[in-house]
Order: C-alpha cells, then structure tokens, then sequence
C-alpha cells in the first residue's frame, strides 16, 4: 500500500469515483485528485477534488511525492488502459496496486502494479495477476492459474487451476473456464459462457440471451 502518499485517479468514469472511495476507505493513500487528457477536461473538479490534464502531472504532482492508479474501464478489449498505463508509467510513476482487505493473498501469489482486486476474490496459492489488471468483486482464480497483463475480469468468474489467461482479455460475468486451459490474448468471453478448450486469439464467446417469455408476468399467474 503506500505510506501517506498522495495518490492521483486517472479517469473520470464511474470506475474512477469507485477506485477513489476504496483508496480513500481502505488504504494509506491521500486521494488528492484525478486526471484525464486536456481534451476530455469540462471543469476544473470531479467528485469534489482537483481535476488535471495528464500532459501537466509533472508540474503539479511530482512522482516523488505522489503515485497514480490508471481507473479507466474495458473500452477496446482494455486497449485505452493499457495506452494511458504505459503513459504514466513512462513519466516515472509508480501506479498503485488495490487489494481489498478481505482478501488473501499468498506469499507465492505474484501481482503486478495498477491491479484493483475488489472484495471477495478468492485467490489461491502459485497464481499470478499481471500489471493493468482489474478482477470485480467474488471471483475465483484456481491454483497455479496466470493471468495476463491489461486484462478485466468480471463479477462471479470461476478461472479453475492451471489455466492462462492472456494479455487484453476479458471475462463476463459468471463465466467459467474448466482446469488446464489457456485462454488466447484478447479473447472475448460473455456472461455466462463456459470455455472448456484453449481458445485463439480475438475470438468471441458469446451465450444465446434468455428470451423473453409469451405471457407476461399477470398471465403466467405466478
């Protein structure tokens, strides 16, 4: 966690007003403000702190003193992340890793920097969670199982052991991935799916919707 640092929120979605909240609540850091780039700027505040262009950091926020966690959402298989990650990073800073407190880690458990892991993960022994990773609240990620860099994973995903998941990746809600498998870079997995062989890059997994029933809940008199 941090020792009284300042930390800066890049993004201005409600992904960022979240991550501000859970720094805020549950960690040492100093939430002093968020940034976006000079384009996206329509005020000077955001969630009732300071709002800074990304190309100005540096003046006003010097990595010495504060550190930066990149909230920004899945948007083009987590590509814009990962743009903005690797942008910070090159200006010196160091970007913050969350791991809510319920949470285990274990000491075999390897985490890269600006991961968020919300509250209820259950994360077992030999696993590794990449940079620019983002895992929602209650999911499961098996022993020895490696997840890549830049990748979210949605609410109530089971990853069984021994699985990999690749870089840019993203996993729907109540999704599942049997044990062993390898999941190529920026596979696309739905709710709901249930992925049972390795899969090739960029391909898509997606569960037929459930469909809307001919009566209406007074007819079918429930």
């Amino acid at each position: 966690m941090s020792s009284n640092r300042g930390l800066i929120i890049v993004g201005t979605g409600l992904f960022a007003e979240v991550a501000g909240a859970y720094f805020s609540e549950y960690t040492d850091y100093q939430v002093t403000g968020y940034a976006c780039h000079r384009k996206y700027i329509v005020g000077k505040e955001i969630y009732g702190l300071p709002l800074s262009a990304i190309e100005d950091l540096l003046d006003s926020y010097p990595p010495g003193c504060f550190d930066v966690f990149v909230a920004i959402g899945y948007a083009q298989m987590n590509r814009m992340r990962q743009k903005v990650y690797e942008e910070i990073r090159a200006k010196g800073y160091t970007c913050a890793t969350f791991v809510h407190p319920n949470v285990k880690i274990w000491p075999s458990t390897l985490l890269g920097d600006n991961v968020f892991i919300f509250e209820d993960n259950t994360i077992q022994p030999f696993t590794k969670i990449g940079s620019n990773t983002m895992l929602w609240s209650g999911n499961h990620i098996g022993h020895h199982s490696k997840v890549g860099n830049h990748c979210f994973i949605a609410s109530h995903v089971v990853i069984s052991g021994s699985c990999s998941v690749g870089d840019r990746v993203f996993i729907g809600v109540n999704a599942t991935l049997r044990d062993s498998i390898a999941v190529a870079d920026e596979t696309l997995v739905g709710a709901g799916a249930l992925i049972m062989k390795d899969t090739k890059p960029q391909e898509v997994y997606v569960v037929e919707r459930t469909r809307p029933h001919k009566l209406n809940s007074e007819e079918v008199g429930f």
